[in-house]
């Protein structure tokens, strides 16, 4: 099963940097004065765009932790409730240029990398919104499994400002 699942994340990695020429959507922003250590820790998947990946997982959560080489560890899991397995991707971050610019890439499998970008993040970094390279990619993540309504409706508007269908997001169940 985890040698399946890491063949699929390769592929779905390379599938990832070569559909995203772009390092993010045209006119998004990514949060400046970013501080990558309060970044840090474990935030809760809340909403979505279904892709491979993730297709048919909830209860995910992403953690990330600094490496010894000024990196970021990436770890996300999720419950896959068809095959009611839980499944975990490792993989590693890094900023593509000013670490206080919040415009990272990630890596699960070898020389593949995709864009994350924070685009909004509030001052406690209790919240945010992170994007792909392109208009296939978005999530909103929190430090607790529920977001308030304001957060919500805020994040839901930037996104749509972008061109992103918000109508396609996956709400995410925390239930396990």
């Amino acid at each position: 099963m985890k040698k399946t699942f890491r063949c699929i994340m390769t592929l779905l990695a390379g599938m990832v940097v070569l559909s995203s020429c772009a390092t993010s959507p045209k006119g998004a922003r990514v949060v400046d004065h970013f501080e990558k250590e309060k970044y840090l820790g474990k935030w809760y998947e809340i909403a979505r765009f279904d892709f491979s990946f993730e297709r048919n997982l909830n209860n995910t959560t992403a953690e990330y932790s600094l490496r010894p080489d000024g990196t970021i560890n990436v770890k996300n899991k999720g419950f896959n409730y068809v095959t009611k397995k839980w499944q975990e991707a490792n993989g590693k971050a890094k900023f593509r240029g000013d670490d206080t610019l919040a415009a990272l890439e990630v890596s699960f499998f070898g020389p593949f990398y995709a864009a994350y970008n924070v685009i909004a993040l509030d001052a406690d970094y209790q919240y945010a919104l992170v994007v792909g390279g392109n208009l296939k990619y978005l999530w909103i993540l929190s430090r607790t499994t529920t977001i308030p309504d304001a957060i919500r409706t805020n994040y839901l508007m930037i996104a749509q400002s972008l061109g992103y269908d918000v109508t396609k997001l996956i709400w995410v169940e925390h239930n396990q």
